[in-house]
């Protein structure tokens, strides 16, 4: 049995529906991120895990438990959760070690067994030589792993976290996914991770659970997510790819725009007649300038845009066909605007999308 459940899950305001009919089980000790763009429903739906929000509709269960239904709620401080926000919520007037131990001598543990728990979680998060600093002394990524180490040390059922990270800058950001990760390894708490950048999702989860329109589109690993999307949407939000439309001609090859015949090793290329979306990540496209050996598969194409990022060469491809397709290439693969080039999709990184 899962240990926490979402079923049927529906949150309204007023005509317009937020969350709609979502259905989730996490298994104890996973940590799961919430992935979609702004307005998708995923911090309603953590919202409403913490009991700041009542359903319309559907339950929430924890290890088997209603804690949250149309008919009724337990509130947030009967629900033993720990959220952590965007802003760290941290208490200015008071240390490191106050604001990590609020949480303990709120629910009136001895004194001695808050100092030993508070002095354990700020070891294990790197703070101890700052337990006596405010939180107006410290860096960002400081400020976040006391806010960390504050949810963490009441031994809550289900730690929550909103897009904790979106504050940091990017090598902070970058430094923090790993601690994150590296802190839920250590712990196992379950975890439900609010986030739109999908970096942080692959970094940190072991289940990605992509939402749109207030739907869950797709719920996976971070590999079945990347490799194997289930929809359009998915393939465009998990990395960067290339949707090509088309016919179908057989059941695993599809006529793209522009006369682009792709075979299509993966997915469902959909029934005789039917619309077909073939997706094809950028970086597994090949380019050149001469064409390859191969009669399905390849594209000639004119470069109308070329930047150079340090690490490779990110290209844009007119084809002849009329479609843009977007690929990069190595550093040494230098192909002015204006040039002409051909393009091989590999038929095993071409993936059918049936709609």
């Amino acid at each position: 049995m899962a240990f926490l459940e979402l079923d049927g899950l529906t949150k309204s305001y007023g005509a317009l529906t937020v969350v709609k009919g979502v259905n989730l089980a996490v298994e104890k000790g996973k940590l799961v991120c919430l992935l979609g763009p702004s307005g998708c429903g995923k911090t309603t739906t953590l919202r409403l895990i913490a009991g700041f929000v009542p359903a319309n509709g559907g339950e929430i269960r924890v290890g088997g438990k209603v804690v949250s239904s149309a008919a009724s709620t337990v509130p947030p401080e009967g629900r033993n959760m720990s959220m952590i926000f965007q802003s760290y919520a941290l208490w200015p007037h008071m240390t490191v070690f106050e604001n990590v131990a609020y949480g303990l001598r709120l629910r009136k543990r001895p004194a001695a067994e808050i100092k030993n728990r508070v002095d354990t979680i700020l070891a294990a998060t790197q703070l101890t030589k700052l337990a006596e600093r405010y939180p107006g002394e410290l860096s960002g990524g400081q400020q976040q792993r006391v806010s960390l180490a504050r949810a963490l040390v009441i031994k809550p059922e289900i730690l929550l976290l909103d897009e904790p990270l979106s504050n940091l800058d990017a090598n902070l950001r970058e430094e923090m996914r790993f601690e994150i990760r590296r802190l839920h390894d250590e712990f196992r708490y379950t975890t439900v991770y609010v986030t739109h950048d999908q970096v942080e999702a692959m970094t940190t989860a072991d289940v990605i659970v992509v939402m749109n329109d207030g739907r869950i589109e797709q719920a996976g690993s971070p590999e079945d997510i990347y490799e194997r999307p289930e929809t359009e949407f998915v393939a465009r939000f998990i990395g960067g790819t290339n949707i090509l439309s088309g016919a179908r001609l057989d059941d695993r090859t599809v006529s793209a725009e522009g006369g682009l015949v792709l075979a299509c090793s993966s997915g469902t290329v959909g029934a005789a007649g039917a619309t077909t979306a073939v997706s094809v990540r950028h970086h597994d496209i090949k380019l050149s300038q001469t064409r390859p050996d191969v009669d399905t598969n390849v594209a000639s194409g004119t470069v109308t845009r070329q930047i150079y990022l340090g690490s490779h060469r990110d290209y844009l491809v007119a084809l002849k066909g009329g479609a843009t397709v977007r690929t990069v290439a190595p550093v040494h693969v230098a192909i002015p605007v204006g040039g002409e080039v051909w393009l091989r999709f590999p038929p095993e990184h071409c993936r059918a999308l049936a709609q």
